[in-house]
């Protein structure tokens, strides 16, 4: 067995050409290689009939798929394989992706192959470099013919292909003490009403200054106000408190009822002298105008 350098196709002696005319066979030629000690098969086409008798060139990356040496006993045997229409690819390596067109170049290379198999590497020479892509699926069958074929043609991510690490999500008890944190909020102060001073309308300067009044004290205490006259009113709040004091060590049982009493019923007879009476309005009378006649 003589070592060649073609593509998908190997040469055969002209004793074979002889043989093969003499049966019905069909054309394009195919052929099955076998090893039977390793129980490796692939397939391939013919490119002339001028080796010499009892050897085969056979290319490289077939040799490697079928486990051969050279000086190696292999079965040839005419098959006829189906036309393809679907084969999946896997490139060994990252560098064929960074290839500018590697479509149009596997085209180009393939028209060099005769028939693909599944599980057989194939070779891709260029610029210089080899590519080495793995043959992952074929159909309609394992072994199909891609002459004069529309072939739908997939990739697989390449051998050496890592998928970017993901950043690691946080877990609970990494997000506890951060909530944590953030959950002591500064405390609002509160609204306290009537925090401001007090000033005279003549502008003299108060004598005395009304204490703040606190937040606390502000629900069950009103503020007193003053006057022009210095003097400070207190609340309805804090009446009942002054007229307790009024007069001292005596005791008035009902003396602050009596007077709210009183002063109610002088409010309403007030605001009822008040109001004007209300005069009726005339009535709309039609016809109330004088007589007179045409005659004069």
């Amino acid at each position: 067995m003589l070592l060649c350098i073609f593509h998908g196709k190997v040469i055969m002696p002209p004793s074979a050409l002889d043989r093969l005319a003499s049966l019905h066979i069909d054309y394009p030629m195919l052929f099955e290689l076998r090893n039977d000690d390793a129980e490796r098969v692939s397939h391939c086409g013919v490119l002339e009939f001028i080796a010499e008798e009892g050897m085969i060139c056979v290319p490289y990356w077939m040799m490697e798929n079928l486990i051969l040496k050279e000086g190696d006993i292999v079965s040839v045997k005419n098959v006829t394989l189906p036309k393809g229409t679907y084969v999946k690819l896997q490139p060994h390596t990252k560098d064929f992706l960074d290839i500018s067109n590697p479509k149009a170049i596997l085209e180009t290379t393939l028209r060099n192959y005769s028939c693909l198999t599944t599980g057989d590497s194939i070779m891709v020479a260029y610029n210089n470099k080899k590519y080495y892509i793995d043959i992952i699926e074929t159909k309609p069958s394992n072994a199909i013919s891609i002459i004069e074929t529309d072939c739908e043609v997939d990739f697989a991510p390449p051998l050496d292909y890592k998928e970017p690490e993901r950043p690691a999500v946080p877990t609970s008890s990494s997000r506890a003490p951060s909530q944590a944190e953030e959950a002591p909020a500064e405390a609002e102060p509160k609204f306290s009403a009537f925090t401001g001073t007090a000033r005279r309308l003549d502008g003299k300067p108060l004598k005395q200054q009304a204490p703040p009044v606190s937040s606390s004290g502000s629900k069950g205490k009103e503020p007193a106000v003053s006057d022009g006259n210095n003097s400070s009113r207190p609340s309805s709040g804090s009446s009942s408190q002054t007229t307790a004091h009024q007069s001292q060590g005596k005791l008035v049982f009902g003396s602050n009822v009596d007077r709210s009493k009183e002063t109610k019923q002088e409010s309403v007879k007030e605001a009822k002298q008040e109001q004007p009476e209300k005069k009726e309005e005339p009535k709309f009378q039609p016809f109330t105008g004088r007589k007179y006649s045409l005659k004069g």
